[in-house]
């Protein structure tokens, strides 16, 4: 039986839900845990809160909104990983060994380093100001979450592939120095995600104030709606879809054929008040079963903090042994077992080949299998995507023969033979199952 394909998902508890969030995140998360075959991991990223949010008691709100967001809009948490990001502590633990692995190069390249740096070099001022270690080491604690429970799929936005790299790298560097101890996950880009305009038509985010509360009472969210920016064609007047905040949030919300009739009404030259009044009434309809779990979870918190503490029981119960393994790879050992019987299970775990991914100043992908000595057994041609390249070294694993025919392989070098590559693809295969 094949193993479960693993997913896994993050929110930072620093804000108050709102429809975006629900349209481009909560939503299809919530689909996604439903597809059979699959593992879904779904976590409230609290110490990545701490990067950007110095008010407990924000934290803390924002930690039980989500957490109740997530379940009222119908996430079942016996069939899927919910927890808290503090309530493992095995994640701080495995930052600390990734640390240990990561050239501080790979973290100056991270685009929130960057934008802070540019931002300071811009204003004439120290380039390290208001960066902390924090800010600076995110991408690896981001690493850590997803490293921890062996995820295959990141579904991230095109803004966050970089993250997904770097713990690809990691990930690499560790498994290349300790043996095969970690999966490499891949990002998982969804170019049909929903992204809500907001009342101002920008995007819908807090920052610009411009947002539709998620849970907030049904009459606020009428008045939210009521002041969605229209032009000032009045009734009878034929109005354009294209550009329109409103009709793009109906239709995320809507059927087709509800958007069919929208469309003809605003060829109609629909009033903008009705209009508004059909846009509230149909998010309403979907809204509206959800608000009273919501409201039931927010005046229920030891409910959630229950509900939180069983997932973390269940995350840990994959966390725990994996960090005893890497204790263990790393040298953590206890020194009451003898030293001679741990380092032959180190030896044991290291003398396997490697896969390593990484990419050439022409901007390119590529990869290269080489022995426990570090001695090329296979290079890779280039590749456009870092997802190409996984991809390939996947089916490389899982048919270790075709590499001798594999047309996006280069020539075996002169001491290599096409048998010794089969055969160290197969060892490979042989420590993953």
């Amino acid at each position: 039986m094949a193993s479960p394909v693993r997913y896994l998902t993050g929110i930072t508890t620093t804000g108050t839900p709102h429809l975006g969030n629900y349209v481009g995140a909560i939503r299809p998360s919530v689909e996604a845990s439903r597809r059979p075959g699959t593992e879904s991991f779904y976590f409230l990223a609290d110490y990545h809160a701490l990067i950007k949010c110095d008010e407990p008691q924000r934290i803390q709100r924002s930690t039980m909104e989500i957490a109740a967001s997530w379940l009222a809009a119908g996430l079942d948490p016996e069939q899927v990983f919910f927890y808290r990001q503090s309530d493992i502590p095995e994640i701080p633990e495995l930052t600390w060994l990734l640390t240990c692995v990561t050239g501080k190069g790979v973290l100056n390249r991270a685009h929130a380093y960057k934008a802070q740096v540019d931002k300071n070099t811009a204003a004439g001022v120290d380039v390290d100001n208001d960066v902390t270690a924090g800010l600076f080491m995110y991408p690896v604690l981001m690493a850590a979450d997803i490293l921890m429970f062996k995820a295959h799929w990141i579904p991230v936005g095109r803004d966050q592939v970089q993250h997904i790299e770097m713990a690809r790298d990691m990930a690499s560097s560790f498994n290349h120095l300790y043996g095969e101890h970690l999966v490499l996950p891949e990002a998982a880009v969804d170019e049909n995600v929903a992204l809500l305009p907001g009342l101002d038509g920008r995007k819908m985010s807090k920052s610009y104030d411009n947002v539709i509360a998620l849970f907030g009472p049904r009459e606020q969210m009428r008045k939210q709606i009521f002041s969605i920016v229209t032009d000032s064609r009045a009734p009878g007047e034929t109005k354009e879809t294209e550009g329109s905040a409103l009709f793009q949030i109906f239709q995320a919300f809507a059927s087709e054929a509800e958007t069919t009739d929208l469309r003809k009404a605003f060829a109609e030259g629909i009033a903008w008040s009705d209009a508004k009044q059909l846009l509230f009434e149909r998010i309403d309809r979907e809204i509206a079963p959800m608000r009273e779990r919501y409201d039931h979870l927010m005046s229920h918190p030891q409910e959630l903090e229950d509900i939180l503490k069983r997932g973390a029981e269940k995350a840990r119960a994959r966390a725990v042994p994996l960090m005893a393994e890497l204790r263990q790879a790393v040298g953590l050992r206890n020194l009451a077992t003898g030293a001679e019987p741990a380092a032959k299970g180190k030896a044991a775990k290291t003398a396997l080949p490697s896969f390593k991914q990484y990419r050439e100043a022409d901007g390119r992908f590529y990869f290269k299998l080489v022995d426990p000595q570090g001695r090329l057994l296979l290079q890779s041609k280039a590749f456009a995507s870092p997802k190409e390249a996984g991809q390939r070294i996947a089916m490389l694993r899982g048919d270790p023969a075709s590499a001798a025919r594999d047309e996006m392989v280069e020539p075996l070098p002169e001491s290599v033979n096409a048998e010794m590559v089969r055969q160290s693809l197969e060892q490979l295969a042989a420590a993953q199952d």
